[in-house]
């Protein structure tokens, strides 16, 4: 894929990951949507592409906000190549399964899971009509491998990934490729967000042996989506050097 001629749109895109994808595709000369709740972080990355990239909120909880998706972006930035599915949380994770409510653990499938499939859903008509595109779902090792106090966060990577590869068998000859990407730990504010406590989060990353950043997640992305057209990477894992 030529990178430089593509339109992508990024969930989640206001920090970490998403950011740091929506950087890595403006380097390489798409354009593209960048999409989620806080309004400011997203103009404040999309002013600093000089055009070629567009800021929209984009709550994906709420059905509304992704069924309008289309008719609120402008001309000539509703034919999206490229979906990048990143926005997720754990909110109120890392805890044992008692220790939470029903609704947080389910708001964290909501998002996960939920949310993904809705713009998937929004999106994917436009795909099938042009016969091209390339959906990259944001999974986790976490999706492979269930760990102890990540009930609600592992039941959503799996499905995450059950989702990724059936995907990928419906559209095998559609000229539509799916990915799953499924990194071990990375260093953003996702473990802020988690316990809404700065100190706790540091602590945590810095407790790891070691630790992945967002933008060796992004450099995996535009790996997927720079191959060869018969060329699908239908999942791949990342992994810091020094965890199990």
């Amino acid at each position: 894929m030529q990178l430089d001629k593509t339109l992508a749109l990024v969930t989640g895109a206001a920090s970490g990951i998403g950011k740091a994808t929506v950087e890595a595709l403006l380097e390489k000369g798409a354009r593209v949507i960048c999409a989620g709740r806080r309004r400011e972080p997203l103009r404040v990355l999309a002013a600093a592409a000089d055009g070629a990239a567009l800021a929209i909120e984009l709550d994906v909880d709420d059905a509304q906000s992704v069924a309008s998706l289309p008719q609120r972006l402008p001309e000539g930035w509703r034919k999206i190549d490229i979906l990048i599915n990143n926005a997720g949380h754990d909110r109120g994770g890392r805890r044992a399964f008692d220790e939470g409510s029903a609704e947080q653990w389910t708001a964290i499938i909501e998002t996960n899971v939920n949310g993904l499939i809705r713009v998937t859903r929004c999106l994917i008509d436009g795909m099938l009509e042009r016969g091209f595109g390339h959906v990259i779902n944001l999974g986790s090792v976490s999706g492979l491998k269930a760990y102890a106090t990540g009930t609600a966060y592992a039941a959503s990577k799996f499905a995450v990934h059950g989702f990724s590869e059936s995907l990928r068998l419906d559209y095998r000859h559609s000229g539509i490729r799916v990915s799953e990407i499924m990194p071990g730990l990375v260093e953003t504010e996702f473990a802020l967000r988690r316990w809404g406590d700065g100190d706790k989060a540091s602590k945590f990353y810095a407790g790891a042996d070691s630790v992945l950043n967002p933008q060796d997640i992004a450099a995996a992305i535009v790996f997927a989506l720079e191959q060869p057209a018969h060329v699908n990477i239908a999942q791949l894992v990342i992994m810091p050097s020094g965890q199990e």
